[in-house]
């Protein structure tokens, strides 16, 4: 747990700076620096992106897609989670898109707030994804596909999911030192359990391994979906990288208890960043090792349904011993490492909730804006819960429509990350004071890349994914995101602009 804050000057200075926004302190803020970076750590965590996404970028460029796409991407993410340290983490609060809507309001550029409400998207796609994983487990240990192993329904899954949800949303309910210790934890589990599938990976593999070769140059272009182009290819196999380094603003909605706010979330930012770059790219190194026939792994009709990562961790243990345990220990180890990151999912989600809702941003606000006895924001724990579960409904009746709902949480969360930089190196170039972290002369110039990656990202997401197009493969990620774009700005213009004045001060001036 964490101990008292040490240092009662830094607490006054948080407190001070707090309510210099006009804003009292009601969260209790008891995590370090190495607490804050764990949420986001913990979050990003590579070995669930990696892992939730390896069939899309072993379907769109194989493993030069992958190896090449995540070690690029690793350094266009840390420029942009550098200026994020720089300009959105100088204020030790939670608004940063609240309060860079005062800038925007004043050059009559209306409200960038209407991004937050990505948030549950990405709770989603992580617990939902783990539900999934659980439900390979089951089926590979009962016997696989072909061997008559238990194939889960999707009302089970979705069964499943519920369950996760509500398991986190307990975690979520208790003191702030409690999920600091879940928070450790995860940080923790992601590093010990990369380092011991990234040792244990290979030894067992030993000769089945793939070469150097294979692994850093061979280009997949037997896709099935009609795709031939290289460039194309690789632009979509993109997906895995930037959607495996997702996250990291949790060291921004948690400054508000996070100790020397102002320094210690810009490192929170970085640090996670950096090291879930250099991990992940690791881990993945270690999976394509053994990843050496791709069209069966692929295969929906083997023995993990087409999950290829499970697929090719049981073959390689069966090989081996004669039995595929040792690899259904190790989905094992990545399903636990995605339920930690879902239940910070989970904290974050309920902490950009909590401030929105006490500045008036959403619907029952007065509702929302309530904390426990135990000083956390209790109602929006279980908004959060409830949220993301209803969201997963839409599986039941297409799963198309299903990943459509998903593609939010990759190319709305770059919009949501994109739109304070562009308002930081536009409107507010002159008149935002940046804090004690800052990139000096270089920010502006790393905040204009950071701006054209996540305009880069945006289109080629949104680009088809298959050929011929059609109602099946359709790529429904500008529907989804444009649709909630056009949802939020129309709410805006029509009603909230004439009642939402902004941050709303709860301190006597």
């Amino acid at each position: 747990m964490e101990l008292p804050i040490a240092d009662p000057a830094a607490a006054d200075r948080d407190r001070a700076r707090l309510r210099q926004l006009g804003y009292k302190q009601e969260l209790k803020r008891g995590l370090s620096v190495l607490s804050n970076f764990a949420f986001s750590f913990s979050i990003i965590s590579v070995m669930t992106g990696v892992t939730t996404t390896y069939n899309t970028g072993l379907r769109y460029g194989g493993p030069v897609s992958m190896t090449l796409g995540v070690a690029r991407g690793g350094d266009l993410q840390r420029l942009r989670c550098s200026i994020h340290g720089r300009d959105l983490l100088c204020l030790p609060d939670l608004r940063r898109a609240l309060l860079l809507e005062r800038q925007a309001r004043r050059q009559g550029l209306g409200s960038p707030r209407v991004l937050g409400h990505w948030m549950w998207a990405g709770t989603t796609t992580i617990d939902f994804a783990l539900a999934q994983l659980i439900q390979v487990i089951i089926l590979l240990g009962t016997g696989g596909l072909n061997g008559g192993g238990y194939m889960a329904s999707k009302y089970v899954v979705l069964a499943i999911y519920g369950a996760i949800l509500i398991i986190h949303g307990i975690i979520n309910s208790l003191p702030i030192q409690w999920l600091a210790l879940f928070g450790h934890l995860g940080a923790f589990f992601n590093v010990a359990g990369i380092f011991t599938l990234v040792i244990l990976i290979p030894v067992v593999a030993k000769d089945d391994r793939a070469g150097v070769d294979f692994i850093f140059t061979h280009f997949n272009t037997d896709n099935g979906m009609g795709i031939h182009d290289k460039a194309y290819i690789l632009s979509v196999g993109l997906l895995m990288s930037q959607y495996s380094l997702l996250g990291y603003d949790a060291s921004a909605h948690l400054t508000e208890e996070t100790k020397n706010a102002d320094w210690s979330g810009p490192m929170g930012i970085i640090t996670s960043v950096a090291l879930s770059s250099m991990f992940g790219w690791i881990y993945l190194v270690a999976l394509t090792s053994i990843v050496t026939d791709i069209p069966y792994l692929m295969n929906p009709q083997n023995d993990a349904g087409g999950y290829a990562i499970a697929q090719s961790l049981y073959n390689t243990f069966h090989r081996r011993y004669g039995s595929g345990v040792g690899g259904l220990v190790c989905l094992g180890i990545i399903s636990t490492a995605t339920f930690l990151c879902g239940s910070a999912c989970v904290t974050s989600n309920s902490r950009m909730g909590y401030a929105f809702s006490r500045d008036g941003a959403m619907p029952m606000s007065h509702v929302w804006y309530r904390v426990s006895k135990q000083e956390v924001p209790l109602n929006v724990v279980w908004l959060s819960v409830a949220v993301a579960f209803v969201m997963a409904l839409t599986s039941l009746g297409s799963q198309v429509a299903f990943q459509a709902m998903l593609s939010i949480a990759t190319i709305g969360f770059y919009i949501a990350y994109g739109l304070p930089i562009f308002f930081r190196v536009t409107t507010a170039r002159k008149s935002f004071i940046p804090g004690p972290f800052n990139l000096g002369k270089f920010g502006v110039a790393i905040g204009w890349v950071a701006v054209a990656w996540v305009a880069l990202v945006t289109v080629l997401f949104s680009l088809p994914v298959a050929y011929p197009v059609a109602v099946y493969n359709f790529n429904y990620t500008p529907v989804a995101v444009g649709g909630v774009l056009l949802l939020c700005v129309g709410a805006w213009v029509l009603h909230a602009r004439f009642w939402f004045k902004g941050p709303i001060a709860n301190v006597d001036a």
